[in-house]
């Protein structure tokens, strides 16, 4: 290692940007983090180790790969620094073995001979991370942190799971629940849960309001890769004059505006899942671009005349349209599919599976019930007349249309009350309401005084506007404001009178289903 801040390689060390906190591990925990390091280098292999005792941390050391190899494939360690290029064993025999037998240790490989070609093998054969000698004992413990502090996450959330299924386990499926019994969607989990264990793209197909993301969520947190980022990109959301900038960034003045060196969001997701949303929507320069990203890690920021990092990347795609249709309307690459899907997944609409809908739509009542009202009021119950009606609508906006009846049911029913067909409220495709429970709440005013009718009515009418305002603004409250015409205090004034939080608004927001049928 070098006492000076040396780096040489095609991207930048891992840590140096704005997440330096998180080498900060508790001194008791990192004891408990086993560190293996391998290198014939002696000084090197050395200097490692005890810096890495200095920290806290319980370091194993070898100078031979055909020792590490015998120590790999019967202990587990939680982190393992490999020499990419030694004499006997490479790193890459050593990477292998080590995650065959324990999936979940995390990899750095170290070499004094950085190249594009072998950190992009390194990374595709599972490294978390690759580290070009010299480095500097800084770079070197930030990497280290940021490792120690994912194996702290993971240990955490096995701790969830075995808290809520009573038995040890490695899924992270709690954190994203699948409701539904059909066998249309055991499929699609079965698939999901299979592939989560590779690092296979994936290309997602389905109406819009399936759940596809969710689907990708679930198969990232039951990944490898769960201790990383899984960042979500809607396609169709960026401008198409900064689609290229955010997906690979920018150096420097490479456009007006460009007053600084940016990271895109490529380099974001290193290490963990890039879910690429509504993918016939980028435009095709771009697609081209990422196919190249797809073929060898390597990323070109905007502006650039060199390799600006390395990336190792899983890719999860997504698209509400048909890909052949898309691809012989020239909206989406031949080649770009074909590498997006290595396995595919089609998310069935909801009117297809119409046995999880009562599933469905007891677990958002309860939801949306609890956001809503106060802790402990008696929630509302289904009758098998008002489950049969939700079974047979044509759910056009599917599980996303179905939680917004729901919603709207939970805000005007009344506690502990039995929900008929005739309180449910459906809207059509121009918006307005339809269906028996606008009449029926029609009817209903004309029991109540005039001044009672009147603050009915105003009320439904600030929740179901606040609640599409804030929609509509993308969840931002200063955006909303603006579009009602108030300042962003009259609006909180206004959600805060309802018992409307912003969390739960921005949550069902970005939800689609978060508990997917």
């Amino acid at each position: 290692m070098q006492p000076q801040h040396t780096y040489h390689g095609g991207t930048a060390p891992a840590g140096s940007g704005p997440d330096l906190d998180l080498v900060a591990v508790d001194p008791e925990v990192r004891k408990s983090i086993e560190v293996l390091v391998v290198d014939d280098e002696h000084s090197l292999r050395e200097s490692c180790a005890s810096l890495l005792r200095s920290e806290g941390f319980s370091v194993t050391v070898s100078g031979r790969g055909d020792e590490a190899l015998r120590m790999v494939k019967n202990r587990h360690f939680d982190v393992a620094l490999f020499d990419l290029y030694m004499a006997d064993v490479s790193g890459l025999d050593l990477l292998a073995a080590t995650l065959e037998a324990y999936p979940d240790t995390i990899v750095i490989v170290m070499t004094g001979n950085p190249s594009v070609e072998s950190s992009v093998t390194a990374l595709r054969a599972g490294a978390w991370d690759y580290l070009p000698k010299p480095f500097s004992a800084t770079h070197f413990e930030i990497l280290v942190g940021r490792a120690a502090h994912a194996v702290v996450v993971a240990r955490e959330s096995r701790k969830v799971d075995r808290r809520n299924s009573g038995v040890p386990t490695d899924s992270h499926s709690d954190q994203i629940r699948l409701y539904g019994q059909s066998s249309a969607l055991r499929k699609v989990i079965e698939l999901a849960e299979k592939v989560a264990r590779t690092d296979a793209s994936v290309f997602i197909t389905g109406e819009s309001g399936t759940g596809k993301e969710v689907i990708a969520q679930y198969i990232h947190l039951n990944s490898r890769r769960r201790s990383r980022e899984m960042v979500p990109v809607n396609c169709a959301a960026i401008p198409e004059d900064l689609v290229e900038s955010e997906m690979f960034g920018h150096v420097e003045g490479a456009f007006t505006g460009a007053v600084r060196e940016k990271e895109g969001l490529l380099e974001v997701a290193n290490g963990g899942t890039l879910f690429l949303d509504e993918l016939t929507e980028l435009p095709l320069p771009t697609q081209a671009k990422l196919l190249r990203v797809l073929q060898d890690g390597v990323v070109r920021r905007v502006g650039s005349t060199k390799t600006d990092a390395v990336v190792n990347v899983r890719f999860i795609a997504a698209t509400n349209r048909d890909p052949m249709q898309a691809i012989a309307e020239g909206h989406l690459r031949k080649d770009l599919h074909y590498r997006l899907r290595v396995v595919p997944i089609h998310v069935p609409a909801l009117r297809d599976r119409p046995e999880d809908i009562p599933v469905l739509s007891e677990h958002f009542l309860q939801e949306f019930w609890k956001q809503h009202r106060d802790p402990g009021t008696p929630s509302p119950t289904f009758t098998q007349d008002a489950l049969h009606t939700l079974r047979r609508a044509p759910w056009k906006g599917n599980v996303r249309e179905l939680r917004n009846v729901i919603e709207h049911l939970v805000v005007l029913a009344e506690p502990g009350s039995e929900v008929k067909s005739d309180d449910l409220v459906f809207i059509d495709d121009h918006g307005a309401m339809e269906g028996d429970g606008t009449a029926r709440f029609a009817s209903s005013l004309m029991n109540l005084d005039y001044h009672t009718a009147r603050e009915q009515v105003l009320a439904q009418f600030e929740v179901d506007y606040l609640t599409s305002i804030v929609r509509a603004s993308g969840g931002n409250i200063s955006d909303a404001a603006r579009m009602a015409g108030v300042d962003r205090t009259t609006l909180y004034r206004l959600m805060e009178k309802h018992g409307m939080e912003r969390d739960s608004l921005l949550r069902s927001l970005h939800d689609d289903g978060r508990a997917f049928g």
